[in-house]
């Protein structure tokens, strides 16, 4: 049985086009907070989220724009919630249920030292 060295036919195959391990041409992600709204919020010395919220709250702004505002700060402003307890709490949960009723420890002998 032969092991390692040259096998014949192995390999890519000659004019495919792959990446290799080492390429790192992915572009950098962009901010979360869209260009204009930094803009903006820089020019009137405000942090991004206050900026965002005092948009969102100006009767006075278009609907839309208020629109894209919320969008924008909500999740800086609120977490989302999670579906139900992790595995490790349902774990601890359980362990405690059944450390109790019949299978609870029982007291500690009476110690009639004198």
């Amino acid at each position: 049985m032969a092991r390692g060295g040259y096998r014949p036919g192995s390999g890519p195959q000659k004019g495919t086009k792959y990446k290799k391990r080492g390429d790192k041409t992915e572009k950098p992600k962009k901010d979360k907070i869209p260009s204009d709204i930094l803009e903006e919020a820089k020019s009137e010395n405000l942090m991004p989220l206050d900026y965002m919220l005092k948009v969102m709250n100006d009767g006075n702004e278009p609907k839309e724009r208020r629109d894209r505002m919320a969008i924008a700060a909500a999740p800086f402003c609120h977490a989302r919630i999670a579906e139900g307890k992790g595995k490790k709490q349902e774990k601890d949960d359980k362990a405690k249920t059944a450390g109790a009723g019949k299978f609870a420890p029982g007291r500690p002998p009476i110690a009639l030292v004198k």
